[in-house]
Protein backbone atom coordinates (compact mmCIF):
# COMPACT_ATOMS: atom_id res chain seq x y z
CA UNK A 1 0.00 0.00 0.00
CA UNK A 2 1.10 3.55 -1.09
CA UNK A 3 2.43 5.51 2.23
CA UNK A 4 0.29 8.19 3.13
CA UNK A 5 2.80 11.60 3.20
CA UNK A 6 2.50 14.28 5.62
CA UNK A 7 3.46 17.71 5.82
CA UNK A 8 2.79 18.82 9.32
CA UNK A 9 2.10 23.16 10.40
CA UNK A 10 2.38 24.74 13.40
CA UNK A 11 4.38 27.51 14.11
CA UNK A 12 5.49 25.67 17.60
CA UNK A 13 8.22 23.08 17.31
CA UNK A 14 7.61 21.38 20.08
CA UNK A 15 4.39 20.73 18.96
CA UNK A 16 5.58 19.51 15.45
CA UNK A 17 7.77 17.37 17.11
CA UNK A 18 5.03 15.56 19.34
CA UNK A 19 3.30 15.19 16.28
CA UNK A 20 6.26 13.51 14.05
CA UNK A 21 6.39 11.08 17.01
CA UNK A 22 2.73 10.28 17.18
CA UNK A 23 3.18 9.45 13.59
CA UNK A 24 6.46 7.47 13.15
CA UNK A 25 5.36 4.21 14.57
CA UNK A 26 2.97 4.03 12.25
CA UNK A 27 3.84 1.95 8.77
CA UNK A 28 1.13 3.47 6.42
CA UNK A 29 1.95 7.16 7.22
CA UNK A 30 5.31 9.21 6.33
CA UNK A 31 6.12 12.69 7.67
CA UNK A 32 7.27 14.41 4.66
CA UNK A 33 8.20 18.27 5.79
CA UNK A 34 7.51 20.76 8.19
CA UNK A 35 6.28 24.18 8.28
CA UNK A 36 6.33 26.82 10.99
CA UNK A 37 3.74 29.48 9.45
CA UNK A 38 1.41 29.57 6.51
CA UNK A 39 3.56 31.00 4.09
CA UNK A 40 6.38 28.45 4.31
CA UNK A 41 3.21 25.78 4.07
CA UNK A 42 1.65 27.11 0.80
CA UNK A 43 5.83 26.95 -0.14
CA UNK A 44 6.53 23.34 1.34
CA UNK A 45 2.67 22.46 -0.20
CA UNK A 46 3.78 22.71 -3.83
CA UNK A 47 7.30 21.42 -3.44
CA UNK A 48 6.85 18.09 -1.42
CA UNK A 49 3.09 17.57 -2.70
CA UNK A 50 1.72 15.98 0.50
CA UNK A 51 -1.48 13.86 0.65
CA UNK A 52 -2.45 15.13 4.14
CA UNK A 53 -1.62 18.51 5.22
CA UNK A 54 -1.71 18.87 9.30
CA UNK A 55 -2.68 22.14 9.64
CA UNK A 56 -2.87 24.48 12.71
CA UNK A 57 -5.24 26.85 12.68
CA UNK A 58 -3.67 29.81 14.77
CA UNK A 59 -0.43 31.15 13.69
CA UNK A 60 1.49 34.59 12.51
CA UNK A 61 0.92 35.74 9.25
CA UNK A 62 -1.32 33.34 6.82
CA UNK A 63 -3.58 31.04 9.50
CA UNK A 64 -4.37 27.95 8.73
CA UNK A 65 -7.57 28.72 6.94
CA UNK A 66 -5.72 31.05 4.78
CA UNK A 67 -3.08 29.15 3.80
CA UNK A 68 -5.70 26.11 3.45
CA UNK A 69 -7.28 28.32 0.63
CA UNK A 70 -3.73 28.75 -1.35
CA UNK A 71 -2.54 25.41 -1.25
CA UNK A 72 -5.97 24.01 -3.02
CA UNK A 73 -5.89 26.41 -5.64
CA UNK A 74 -2.62 24.54 -6.71
CA UNK A 75 -3.46 21.21 -5.16
CA UNK A 76 -7.29 20.42 -5.10
CA UNK A 77 -6.71 17.10 -4.00
CA UNK A 78 -5.02 17.64 -0.74
CA UNK A 79 -6.32 16.55 2.04
CA UNK A 80 -6.17 19.42 5.09
CA UNK A 81 -6.64 18.29 8.59
CA UNK A 82 -7.36 20.96 10.81
CA UNK A 83 -5.69 21.14 14.37
CA UNK A 84 -7.24 23.76 16.26
CA UNK A 85 -7.98 25.11 19.66
CA UNK A 86 -11.06 26.89 19.21
CA UNK A 87 -14.60 24.63 19.07
CA UNK A 88 -16.44 27.39 18.31
CA UNK A 89 -19.00 26.13 15.14
CA UNK A 90 -17.80 29.45 13.39
CA UNK A 91 -14.11 28.38 13.39
CA UNK A 92 -15.22 25.04 11.92
CA UNK A 93 -17.40 25.82 9.36
CA UNK A 94 -14.81 28.82 7.90
CA UNK A 95 -11.82 26.39 8.23
CA UNK A 96 -14.43 23.83 5.96
CA UNK A 97 -15.76 26.03 3.67
CA UNK A 98 -11.65 26.63 2.55
CA UNK A 99 -11.64 23.06 2.02
CA UNK A 100 -10.26 21.29 4.87
CA UNK A 101 -11.34 17.75 4.69
CA UNK A 102 -11.22 17.46 8.90
CA UNK A 103 -10.83 19.90 12.40
CA UNK A 104 -10.19 17.80 15.27
CA UNK A 105 -9.04 19.76 18.72
CA UNK A 106 -5.77 20.14 19.84
CA UNK A 107 -6.06 19.97 23.44
CA UNK A 108 -8.46 16.31 23.32
CA UNK A 109 -7.10 13.75 25.13
CA UNK A 110 -8.17 11.18 22.89
CA UNK A 111 -7.12 12.37 20.20
CA UNK A 112 -5.94 9.62 17.46
CA UNK A 113 -3.94 11.41 15.07
CA UNK A 114 -2.62 8.74 12.41
CA UNK A 115 -6.64 7.62 12.05
CA UNK A 116 -7.75 11.09 11.32
CA UNK A 117 -4.96 11.08 8.38
CA UNK A 118 -5.62 7.86 6.97
CA UNK A 119 -9.90 8.97 7.04
CA UNK A 120 -8.99 12.05 5.70
CA UNK A 121 -6.68 10.57 3.05
CA UNK A 122 -9.21 8.24 1.81
CA UNK A 123 -11.42 11.18 1.08
CA UNK A 124 -13.68 10.92 4.05
CA UNK A 125 -15.05 13.96 6.26
CA UNK A 126 -13.20 14.12 10.05
CA UNK A 127 -14.73 16.31 12.70
CA UNK A 128 -13.91 15.70 16.41
CA UNK A 129 -17.00 14.45 18.26
CA UNK A 130 -19.62 17.80 18.97
CA UNK A 131 -18.30 19.96 16.58
CA UNK A 132 -21.33 21.35 14.17
CA UNK A 133 -23.79 19.67 16.07
CA UNK A 134 -26.53 21.69 14.32
CA UNK A 135 -26.22 21.81 10.21
CA UNK A 136 -24.29 24.62 9.46
CA UNK A 137 -26.67 27.43 8.24
CA UNK A 138 -25.96 29.10 5.41
CA UNK A 139 -24.11 32.39 6.37
CA UNK A 140 -25.23 34.25 3.32
CA UNK A 141 -23.44 37.63 4.35
CA UNK A 142 -19.79 35.63 4.66
CA UNK A 143 -21.51 33.98 1.28
CA UNK A 144 -21.24 37.27 -0.39
CA UNK A 145 -17.35 37.02 -0.45
CA UNK A 146 -14.76 35.36 -2.64
CA UNK A 147 -12.56 32.96 -0.51
CA UNK A 148 -9.65 35.72 -1.58
CA UNK A 149 -11.72 38.43 0.29
CA UNK A 150 -12.10 36.70 3.40
CA UNK A 151 -8.52 35.90 3.19
CA UNK A 152 -8.28 40.07 2.94
CA UNK A 153 -10.50 40.44 5.80
CA UNK A 154 -9.42 38.68 7.91
CA UNK A 155 -5.77 39.91 7.59
CA UNK A 156 -7.34 43.53 7.67
CA UNK A 157 -8.84 42.21 11.12
CA UNK A 158 -5.45 40.89 12.44
CA UNK A 159 -4.06 44.71 11.98
CA UNK A 160 -1.75 44.32 8.67
CA UNK A 161 -1.57 46.89 6.24
CA UNK A 162 -2.25 46.74 2.44
CA UNK A 163 1.13 46.90 1.84
CA UNK A 164 1.69 43.82 4.91
CA UNK A 165 -1.36 41.42 2.99
CA UNK A 166 0.28 42.42 0.05
CA UNK A 167 3.50 40.60 0.67
CA UNK A 168 1.37 37.45 2.23
CA UNK A 169 -0.48 36.74 -0.61
CA UNK A 170 1.52 37.66 -3.28
CA UNK A 171 -0.40 40.31 -4.46
CA UNK A 172 0.29 44.26 -5.82
CA UNK A 173 -0.84 46.72 -3.29
CA UNK A 174 -3.56 47.77 -5.82
CA UNK A 175 -5.28 44.23 -6.16
CA UNK A 176 -5.38 44.31 -2.41
CA UNK A 177 -6.68 47.95 -2.27
CA UNK A 178 -9.33 47.05 -5.28
CA UNK A 179 -10.41 43.62 -3.04
CA UNK A 180 -10.56 45.33 0.13
CA UNK A 181 -13.28 48.22 -1.67
CA UNK A 182 -14.77 44.90 -3.05
CA UNK A 183 -15.64 43.08 0.17
CA UNK A 184 -16.49 46.63 1.78
CA UNK A 185 -19.09 47.35 -0.80
CA UNK A 186 -20.44 43.64 -0.52
CA UNK A 187 -20.81 43.63 3.32
CA UNK A 188 -22.23 47.73 3.10
CA UNK A 189 -19.31 48.22 5.65
CA UNK A 190 -17.18 51.46 5.11
CA UNK A 191 -14.53 51.81 8.19
CA UNK A 192 -11.91 49.62 9.43
CA UNK A 193 -13.10 49.46 12.78
CA UNK A 194 -16.53 48.24 11.74
CA UNK A 195 -14.79 45.44 9.39
CA UNK A 196 -13.05 44.11 12.29
CA UNK A 197 -16.02 43.99 14.87
CA UNK A 198 -17.75 42.38 11.89
CA UNK A 199 -14.55 39.45 11.14
CA UNK A 200 -14.74 38.85 14.89
CA UNK A 201 -18.06 38.09 15.30
CA UNK A 202 -18.12 35.60 12.34
CA UNK A 203 -15.14 33.80 13.80
CA UNK A 204 -12.73 34.85 11.41
CA UNK A 205 -10.32 36.52 14.28
CA UNK A 206 -10.41 35.87 17.53
CA UNK A 207 -8.96 38.59 19.90
CA UNK A 208 -5.81 37.62 21.72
Amino acid sequence: MREITVLLVDDHSLVRKGFRRMLEDDPEISVVGEAADGVEAVKLAEELKPRVIVMDMAMPGLNGMQASIEILKVRPETAILILSMYSEENYVRNALEAGAKGYILKDAMDIDLAASIKQVAAGEKVLAPGLLTSTPEHDADLSKLTNREKQILQLIAEGKSNKEIASLLDLSVNTVSVHRANLMEALGIHRTAELVLYAVRKGLVRIP
